[in-house]
């Protein structure tokens, strides 16, 4: 059995595990610390339809809120602030280019010849940016407050 200088144990072992414990320590504050954009920039909105307050109340009992459908298109450089869903509900589903949503958990693509939908549920917080120079549509679905 060979016998290691402090030296050679620390080049061998104790200075890689060092700096990878270094190194995940400060990766892990750039992910916490991940933030979107504060402005919406080169967004065009088209109003689909509208389900308003009173026929979901009569429908179904809900009160203080109305449905609406949206087609939501991000230009290129493009993009829409970080939001919070703790009171609006929706599902958004690319269906031309591509968008990229950020959470502070990281980043995510999402490309109009996926199948996948975009959850936004009381949990959700995150923004979307437009990285590629062809516009970027989705189609949102969403329950919002009246006022």
């Amino acid at each position: 059995m060979a016998v290691r200088t402090i030296q050679e144990r620390w080049r061998i072992g104790i200075a890689p595990a060092v700096a990878l414990t270094l190194f995940g320590a400060l990766a892990g504050m750039a992910v916490a610390r991940m933030s979107g954009p504060t402005e919406h920039k080169g967004l065009t909105i088209g109003k689909l339809g509208v389900i308003e307050e009173e026929m979901l109340r009569r429908q179904i009992g809900l009160e203080g809120y109305f449905m609406q459908l949206r087609a939501i298109t991000i230009a290129p450089g493009g993009q829409i602030a970080e939001h919070s869903h703790e009171k609006r509900p929706g599902l958004v589903k690319v269906i031309d280019g591509e968008a990229i949503e950020g959470r502070a958990s990281g980043e995510t693509v999402f490309a109009g010849e996926g199948a996948e939908a975009i959850i936004e549920d009381g949990d959700t917080v995150h923004w979307f940016y437009n990285r590629t120079d062809a516009p970027a549509t989705a189609i949102v679905c969403d329950l919002t407050p009246v006022s």
